[in-house]
């Protein structure tokens, strides 16, 4: 018998419409459940909306077709290597066994499509296991105008991530972009994607329907959802699970302003996206100093955390990092908003920009991976100020490169020197003065920086010396595509944060996606995905897309196994 108090009733209730919550209410769906999925903003895509979309899943069966073929004793050998004892070996082996399946099942019952990465080295090339390419697959471009009337529903991508007010671009169209100039096969590639974004905008869409990188994800299982029939409400938070005898049986949230239980009867997923905005969470587990400079949606404020732990879940252990890091500036505006941009991928890896701390000295290998960039920070700040910290460049990087959000080409850039986001000075001794850093210091650290230049190597931290380096820096520019000299005036400088794109600490769960209580047991009716679950590579970062690859496989996982549990009593 129902009882009388739910309002309504699914076999599963999934909370979070990011790329872990919509794998898991697909499979459920596909599998033969009644699914509600709830999502407490007004948009679909959580924080895969605004990623850059890699998905990190080895052995999938378009490895050997790009020329990478991949073993299981290789890839383990990898993450022993790189996670080692941060993550249950059970998890990382579950993942291993089944993200393959999640691309194949995806691909086959969604309109998901992932190609796999021809070259595309691990963040650590150099230790065994490693693979240039294969692993990590990125979403096929989409065109939004497949989702009709929901468009709008979908979150918007950074700003970053797009031009001329709304054209998504990708590091290719980047290139094209930048180099209309100067080849006929980029100015023909450039001239396609602006007449198709302006078309767009005649036709009176807020911004581009030419979908790449992580918008591309997220619209195609958001497609998915629709034509599944999956019932989705937004602007609807989650108070409360229900539980009854130890189970977690529904949830009571809030829709429209009223309160509505919803039963679930197989179970509830959450995968809210972890808790980058609250600050009391952050305090707790991160390191100090910290401050609001995540790349995440501000929505993520860790309420799938705190429902789950109400629950009686528990957060897992063991871990490394409590985020995945990136460096971010930050821009404040003069209505008062705030513009951050993650340095990721394009500019501290090409030759001409060095990092320094707050005595002017480099600290880091400027072309390591993000999460390493920002652990380097925190470690140089244990004695020297290093959060913030700078990156440095002349005018003729800048010209062809740009440096966060100034952009290269000759671009205006006078208001983000006028906001303090960029600063410029005629000489390397006055940039380190007006950083207050130092100018001598400065000055010294640029001459050894770039004597190491001229000769094609850095004797000090190794920029350009791995696979992954080179990867992101000039093929151009030899002999070393990650080093050059910084001499030609005006200097610039753009002061980056401790920044994050997730957090890594979350729920415990076991293999089955279920959430564990605190004697290690899995809670009848409660399952994880996503940075609500604690992070299967213990807060290491192994490779692109290592947070998007797990948040699907364990959603998916999590879908397959509502699918077979028995219905709960009311």
């Amino acid at each position: 018998m129902t009882a009388p108090h739910w309002d309504a009733e699914y076999d599963v209730v999934v909370i979070g419409a990011g790329a872990g919550g919509m794998a898991a209410a697909l499979t459920a769906k596909i599998e033969g459940c009644s699914v509600l999925l709830v999502e407490k903003t007004d948009r679909v895509g959580g924080s895969t909306a605004v990623s850059g979309g890699a998905v990190w899943a080895p052995l999938n069966a378009q490895s050997a077709r790009v020329g990478h073929p991949d073993s299981f004793e290789k890839v383990w050998t990898y993450l022993r290597n790189t996670v080692g004892d941060a993550a249950p070996a059970g998890m990382q082996q579950a993942f291993l066994r089944h993200g393959a399946g999640m691309v194949d099942y995806l691909e086959k019952h969604t309109a998901v499509r992932l190609v796999a990465r021809s070259y595309s080295p691990d963040y650590y090339p150099d230790r065994e296991g490693a693979a240039f390419g294969g692993r990590s697959l990125d979403p096929a471009t989409f065109d939004g105008r497949e989702l009709g009337a929901h468009f709008r529903e979908l979150r918007d991508p950074l700003p970053e991530f797009m031009v001329l007010g709304g054209m998504m671009v990708n590091m290719t169209d980047a290139r094209h972009l930048l180099a209309v100039t100067r080849s006929f096969t980029a100015w023909r590639e450039g001239m396609k994607l602006v007449l198709r974004y302006f078309a767009d905008r005649l036709r009176g869409y807020h911004r581009g329907t030419r979908l790449v990188l992580g918008n591309a994800l997220a619209a195609r299982l958001f497609k998915s959802v629709i034509d599944r029939g999956i019932d989705y409400w937004l602007d609807t938070p989650v108070e409360k699970l229900d539980v009854s005898h130890g189970a977690v049986v529904g949830v009571s949230l809030v829709r429209a302003g009223k309160p509505v239980q919803v039963r679930a009867r197989r179970g509830v997923v959450v995968a809210t996206g972890g808790f980058p905005w609250s600050e009391e969470l952050r305090s707790a587990h991160y390191p100090s100093p910290t401050g609001p400079w995540s790349m995440s949606p501000q929505g993520n404020r860790g309420e799938g955390i705190a429902l789950a732990r109400q629950a009686g879940a528990t957060l897992g252990q063991g871990h490394t990092s409590p985020a995945f890091w990136a460096p971010v500036s930050v821009l404040q505006r003069p209505d008062g908003s705030v513009v951050r941009y993650p340095h990721l991928v394009w500019d501290r890896a090409k030759p001409g920009l060095m990092a320094v701390n707050g005595a002017g000295q480099r600290f880091v290998n400027e072309a390591t991976s993000y999460h390493e960039f920002v652990r380097a920070m925190y470690r140089s700040h244990a004695t020297v100020p290093t959060l913030p910290a700078y990156l440095v460049c002349d005018s003729d990087f800048m010209e062809q490169w740009g440096m966060g959000l100034a952009l290269p080409g000759g671009r205006p850039r006078d208001h983000l020197v006028k906001a303090g986001y960029l600063v410029k000075a005629p000489t390397l001794r006055a940039l380190g003065d007006a950083l207050g850093i130092g100018g001598a210091a400065l000055q010294a650290t640029a001459e050894r920086f770039n004597a190491q230049a001229d000769q094609g190597r850095d004797d000090d931290f190794g920029k350009g010396s791995t696979e992954y380096n080179r990867y992101l820096g000039d093929a151009a520019h030899q002999p070393n595509p990650c080093i050059g000299a910084l001499r030609q005036g005006p200097f610039y400088a753009v002061k980056v944060f401790a920044g994050d794109i997730g957090t890594a600490v979350g729920i415990a769960c076991n293999e089955n996606a279920q959430a564990l209580d605190a004697a290690g047991q899995p809670i009848p009716g409660l399952y994880a995905a996503g940075n609500d679950m604690h992070s299967v590579m213990g807060g290491e970062y192994p490779a692109p897309g290592i947070t998007l690859g797990p948040a699907l496989t364990f959603g998916w996982i999590a879908g397959r196994q509502l699918a077979q549990a028995a219905p709960s009593h009311p």
